[in-house]
């Protein structure tokens, strides 16, 4: 199959987030993926590029979206994928993978051990898809900058969350191929999912212990080096926000363009929301809506019970 596997994304205006900081802000709507989230773009065209290389069979391991693109992306290679998923996955997102026709493993209390059990399955016929550190994922992931502005965007400032780091990557190199160097990217993590910020604070390449937010999609305990060392550039900022603003984030998007994404998505939401003084003097924000298919309703209500 030639054709890609992922949708070039709507970029549309919000003017009820530019109202609160003065600005445009424009907002590329990756939930709309098929799989549910931004990961189908690259996780798709690494597993093409592998299957070009001769891989018969895709391994992954993620409890989430990268589980979901990866069983997406086989179901319409016609190739095999086994996800292994941490005992901490909900069962409707285990049931989820299943039904795009994976396997699924549990093992791990987290995913960082459920990465290592994936990498033990791994031979000489199928193939390891990590969840971020690929440069397969991070080309892909760069094309969101062409589609921007193909869509009459110029920004000056790409506002997104950071897991593990692939997507800075993939937009980081997207601004340099782009010739946009003076485009600033403002990195979000949830405190309790700060690996990148922990390795910036001690300026030491290394983990956090454990995961302890309710942005579980991006709970890895460390980043890939090149998220790393590309949080060193000028252009590119690293900010902290908290679950209890992830929430109210994702209820006031909810209201303000009736589409529900999950927490590691609502992180990014929060600066705007927040009227950040970053965003002074900035004309064009772009907000990566990154998605997720960890969320329903009903845990949004929860949240909203126990954080607002």
């Amino acid at each position: 199959m030639t054709k890609d596997l992922y949708i070039n994304s709507p970029l549309i205006q919000s003017r009820k987030m530019g109202k609160l900081i003065k600005s445009e802000v424009w907002l590329k709507m990756d939930f709309l993926q098929p799989s549910g989230s931004f990961k189908l773009r690259g996780i798709s065209h690494a597993c093409k590029q592998y299957i070009k290389e001769g891989a018969k069979e895709f391994i992954s391991s993620s409890g989430g979206n990268a589980g979901m693109a990866v069983a997406y992306s086989g179901r319409l290679l016609n190739t095999p994928v086994t996800v292994v998923v941490p005992e901490t996955t909900k069962k409707i997102a285990i049931n989820m993978i299943k039904d795009e026709g994976a396997n699924v493993i549990v093992n791990g209390r987290n995913w960082d051990e459920a990465h290592l059990h994936a990498k033990s399955l791994v031979n000489n016929k199928n193939k390891y898809i990590h969840p971020f550190d690929d440069p397969y994922l991070w080309e892909a992931y760069s094309w969101i900058i062409n589609e921007i502005i193909q869509d009459g965007v110029i920004p000056d400032t790409i506002v997104l969350s950071v897991g593990g780091g692939g997507l800075l990557c993939g937009i980081a190199e997207g601004l340099k191929k782009n010739n946009l160097s003076q485009t600033s990217i403002l990195a979000i993590e949830t405190k309790g999912a700060d690996s990148l910020h922990n390795a910036n604070r001690k300026n030491n390449y290394i983990g956090i212990d454990n995961i302890a937010s309710i942005a579980t999609s991006l709970g890895t305990k460390k980043v890939a080096r090149r998220a790393y060392e590309l949080s060193k550039e000028k252009n590119i900022f690293c900010e902290l926000v908290e679950d209890h603003d992830v929430v109210e984030a994702l209820d006031s998007f909810l209201n303000d363009h009736r589409v529900l994404v999950e927490p590691a998505c609502g992180a990014s939401l929060v600066p705007l929301y927040k009227k950040n003084s970053f965003f002074k003097d900035k004309n064009n924000i772009v907000v990566i809506v990154c998605g997720g298919v960890g969320i329903t309703m009903d845990q949004l209500n929860i949240w909203k019970k126990e954080y607002l």
